[in-house]
């Protein structure tokens, strides 16, 4: 996915959440269609055990180290998969519904899931859980990640301090968005204090996706995998007219990733572990 599709995809989502019918609640399980070798000795194994920590950056050089990153990944990535779950829930009526999934994209405009295994209520699955995927697919297919990415032609960035994020020590910046349009939010982005990649995005949408939605928080934190910034945990709460409270968990795991043909700045493709 490319670096801050996942917002745009939430706006989307809501925006059909608001005007979708009300059904009846049921209960559905089903997945529905869609060699060298050498001699360890204790002086080498007492090496391997001493770590060096990387020189932390200046918030300034980590700014536009993730800067640098977020305009090569729109254009450098060339494929990824990874397992994807999404929960979903309507806290006022109760209803609920857990989707797991396989995922794959393929650069540029390719997006494609597979279905595992769902449980909970059919309208959650129909309404809530298919409609945002569909979201995600539409969005990707139409190529407009540059438009809601991080960088500086959408949001202006205001260096606040330091944060631990995850154990991780991070620049915090709060981030302004330089129009009011959809997909895009005020809030803030963290980034490690070592190598400028972007930890957690959180905020709040500036423009609503529609009459029916109040107001959609967010907070969304990365993971690096072979030279990427993706996605790994999404929550996210929309106040909405209709329905009250809608929350939304997606959860990323399992994942692998490979730069385009030919792309010598990206690293060899790596899977990380589960989430």
């Amino acid at each position: 996915m490319k670096l801050r599709t996942i917002i745009q995809i939430l706006a989307l989502f809501f925006a059909a959440l608001a005007v979708a019918a009300q059904e009846p609640s049921g209960m559905d399980t089903a997945a529905p269609s869609l060699s060298f070798t050498a001699e360890v000795t204790p002086f080498a194994l007492a090496l391997a055990e001493v770590h060096t920590p990387l020189p932390r950056m200046s918030p300034d050089l980590a700014l536009q180290s993730y800067q640098s990153n977020a305009r090569r990944q729109l254009t450098s990535l060339g494929a990824s998969s990874d397992m994807t779950v999404v929960e979903a829930a309507l806290p006022t009526t109760g209803q609920k519904g857990r989707f797991e999934l396989r995922r794959s994209f393929m650069a540029p405009k390719s997006l494609a899931y597979g279905a595992v295994k769902f449980v909970g209520d059919t309208f959650v699955k129909t309404n809530i859980i298919t409609k945002l995927l569909q979201s995600e697919v539409d969005h990707v297919e139409k190529g407009e990640g540059a438009s809601t990415a991080i960088t500086p032609d959408n949001y202006k960035f205001n260096y606040k301090g330091v944060q631990e994020i995850n154990s991780q020590t991070a620049y915090e910046f709060h981030v302004k968005p330089r129009q009011k349009r959809l997909g895009l939010f005020k809030g803030k982005v963290y980034l490690d204090v070592t190598t400028g990649h972007i930890l957690r995005a959180e905020g709040t949408l500036v423009k609503s996706p529609s009459v029916f939605i109040k107001k959609v928080e967010f907070t969304q934190d990365y993971e690096d995998v072979a030279g990427f910034s993706l996605p790994a945990r999404l929550h996210s709460i929309a106040n909405t007219r209709m329905f009250g409270k809608a929350i939304v968990d997606i959860s990323h795991s399992e994942y692998s990733a490979h730069p385009l043909t030919g792309d010598a700045s990206a690293t060899s493709p790596a899977a990380s572990s589960d989430q």
